[in-house]
């Protein structure tokens, strides 16, 4: 059964943020002085990803506090558990799929794509894999992006099967494997993971990268597709620099 349906219909609008809402003492001054780390955090971004739900489950209700926290034009990424990807490896796992899709939809219309990160182990095998995206798409209308990190995806047969299921792929940075720096799939979403180069989780993007970045992301959303850019060079409060600076490019047009 079809747990949500298509809650996202920004096609053409750019959505930045960083994984998680944290606001580093260093860059607070950016934000409104009062309420909540996630009411701040969205007074100022149109968009976050949801990285604890990988981790460990949340009730719906939280997930609905969440999503009364935050403007009518915000949107939450979701990222699906690991239990799911990294545990099981996508095998008999119709269960936690329906115990997470239940909690997530507790976002309502505010609800944006769900991410599926795939251990870098993980190879495409038709038999599992192609099983489990489809049963995926089978429950939910929604936007739905993967971040493979294994070569074996990277082919034409991967590349039509996402296509054909509407599953955007990630464009990570740095890429795990040639390719993967590319949007790839289905391209009416364009999902950007930018972990910091050259130190993973640490590095912060210089004004170089972040004009051009703003170029891509500005003519992705021109063509129409859904785009999203998350900064997850979190670890010393890069992202949130990267993630402000990069929007007013954006805004500045």
């Amino acid at each position: 059964m079809t747990r949500r349906s298509c809650s996202d219909h920004s096609a053409g609008t750019v959505r930045i943020g960083t994984a998680s809402w944290s606001i580093p003492k260093v860059h607070a001054v950016l934000f409104p002085a009062k309420g909540s780390h996630l009411e701040r955090y969205g007074a100022v971004f149109n968009a976050v990803e949801i990285n604890s739900s990988f981790y460990r489950p949340h009730r719906r209700a939280t997930y609905e506090r969440w999503a009364a926290s935050v403007p009518e034009d915000f949107r939450f990424a979701v990222k699906v558990p690991k239990a799911i990807t990294h545990e099981r490896r996508l095998r008999g796992v119709g269960d936690l799929l329906d115990r997470f899709l239940s909690e997530a939809d507790g976002l309502g219309p505010k609800l944006g794509p769900l991410l599926v990160q795939m251990p870098p182990s993980l190879r495409f095998q038709p038999d599992i894999t192609d099983h489990f995206l489809r049963d995926l798409r089978s429950r939910t209308e929604g936007g739905v992006v993967c971040e493979p990190r294994h070569g074996s995806w990277f082919t034409r047969e991967v590349e039509s099967l996402l296509v054909e299921l509407r599953i955007a792929r990630v464009a990570a940075d740095p890429a795990p494997v040639v390719g993967a720096d590319e949007p790839g799939g289905w391209r009416g979403l364009s999902y950007y993971r930018l972990h910091g180069s050259p130190r993973i989780y640490y590095s912060a993007y210089n004004a170089e990268y972040r004009e051009a970045l703003a170029k891509v992301l500005t003519s992705d959303a021109a063509a129409g597709a859904q785009t999203w850019c998350i900064f997850d060079n979190t670890a010393a409060g890069a992202a949130t620099d990267d993630a402000v600076k990069t929007r007013r490019l954006v805004q500045a047009g």
